[in-house]
């Protein structure tokens, strides 16, 4: 692997904000063309993208690999978001942590997430130091230190992450009881945070095997966007990711289909929590498909700030509950449709899931409004266009189009398909997948009332 040279770190240029007036200017301008890239393969596999943006002299660099914990064994879960830990822990030429230390040096950003389908890790640095990140994140491609002492700390780190996001929060566990009820033979049932018994159970051989599978060029996709020349990025994408060798082992990708489900699942979950719940899920299609985006402007329609529909029946109407939110979760395989409602104090998950359920019902037998329909596309519109207000949003769209599309220009396509639905096919969307046999209903309860019965 190549050496970095020394750079000249009293030379360098910060990262500055946009001012509100080049937002408006962006937003004008992307509502009026495209974003315009590149994108090629290099021999070994990866899969290179790059834009060119000189609204600002910064540079994003986003670089994705196509595994999340649908790719897991289902008695090794929480890999894939171990290794957004894991990967910030030194490579051949980049100590523990220095890595961070680099970036932030520079006058730089950094982060990495992982959800069920991939898992990324972005940068955001003056142009200047462009050189820099693309150094650091094919060191640890090629020679990330996978090492018992990295793998114990981390393992430790997801733990404790683990505990207080899910296991000691409120409601918390409400995501991984949804859907291993919603899926139960796709990988999709798992949590993406994984399992402890499974993070304990972990040998270093098998997270080496995971890592020499996955995070390899041709398990890639690497984002270039901001302030860049595209001929010598392409040159400097050569230099430092051109000799990483492709991956050794075979790259399986889930090719299981869920069966439709046939009745309603309903539970009751004892947590610690003050006040009731009632979360309500329905297994929807993939992100891509026209019925997705109809049910996810529903969602906005049905559960989307203060004016929504749910909001004014449950909370300002009715007074029966404290706050309803409804969305969709797009992934690869699947499409999930969310009610959350939290219960007023002295009224019941029943009284609000009925409410639910009846607003549902209308939406069947009438068609929503043209004018709620054309809000809910203005505030798709709106969305986005925000979300390509900064290179690195721009820099990840163009990566969630590649991996979950399969087509990276449908990054200038999507919104008019969005904005082409009709009432008529929200409406049959909802009575397709909407109905209480393809549902799940979960009642959360404080732990008391359980000791009460």
């Amino acid at each position: 692997m190549k050496k970095f040279p020394k750079l000249n770190f009293g030379e360098k240029m910060r990262a500055k904000f946009l001012t509100f007036a080049l937002l408006i200017a962006v937003s004008f301008a992307f509502s009026q063309g495209r974003i315009n890239f590149v994108e090629y393969d290099l021999p070994n596999g990866l899969h290179v993208i790059l834009h060119e943006d000189h609204s600002a002299p910064i540079v994003a660099v986003d670089i994705w690999y196509y595994v999340g914990s649908k790719n897991e064994d289902p008695n090794r879960t929480g890999f894939a978001h171990l290794f957004e830990h894991m990967m910030f822990q030194g490579s051949a030429n980049v100590k523990k942590a220095e890595h961070m230390a680099y970036i932030q040096k520079a006058g730089g950003t950094f982060n990495g997430s992982t959800n069920w389908d991939r898992t990324n890790y972005f940068q955001v640095v003056p142009s200047n130091q462009l050189e820099l990140v693309l150094w650091l994140e094919s060191d640890r491609m090629m020679s990330l230190n996978v090492n018992q002492e990295n793998l114990d700390n981390q393992r430790e780190v997801v733990k404790e992450e683990r505990r207080w996001r899910v296991d000691n929060r409120p409601y918390g566990t409400q995501w991984e009881n949804t859907f291993k009820r919603l899926f139960k033979v796709h990988p999709y049932r798992w949590p993406v945070i994984g399992y402890m018994e499974h993070l304990n159970a972990a040998t270093l051989d098998e997270v080496k095997r995971f890592f020499e599978t996955y995070y390899v060029p041709n398990n890639a996709v690497l984002v270039i966007a901001g302030d860049i020349d595209i001929e010598k990025t392409k040159k400097l994408v050569e230099k430092y990711f051109g000799d990483i060798p492709r991956g050794k082992y075979e790259i399986k990708r889930p090719n299981i289909v869920e069966p439709p489900m046939t009745s309603q699942v309903r539970d009751t979950i004892y947590d610690n929590v003050r006040l009731p719940a009632v979360f309500i899920a329905f297994r929807i299609p993939k992100d891509g498909e026209r019925d997705y985006y109809a049910l996810d402007l529903l969602s906005n329609i049905l559960g989307s700030g203060k004016s929504s529909r749910l909001y004014q029946k449950l909370v300002y109407e009715k007074r029966i509950a404290q706050n309803v939110n409804v969305f969709t979760i797009g992934m690869e395989d699947a499409g999930v449709f969310k009610i959350d409602a939290y219960c007023a104090i002295g009224h019941t998950p029943e009284e609000v899931e009925k409410e639910i359920w009846n607003e549902i019902e209308k939406v069947k037998n009438e068609l929503v409004e043209e004018k709620e329909l054309q809000k809910a596309k203005n505030q798709t519109e709106m969305q986005t266009i925000s979300s390509y207000q900064s290179v690195l949003q721009k820099a990840d769209q163009l990566a969630h189009y590649y991996v979950i599309h399969k087509n990276t220009d449908e990054i200038n396509h999507e919104l008019a398909k969005i904005l082409s639905i009709t009432r008529e096919e929200i409406r049959d969307a909802v009575v397709k997948y909407l109905k209480p046999e393809n549902s799940v209903v979960l009642y959360y309860l404080p732990k008391e009332q359980r000791a009460s019965k």
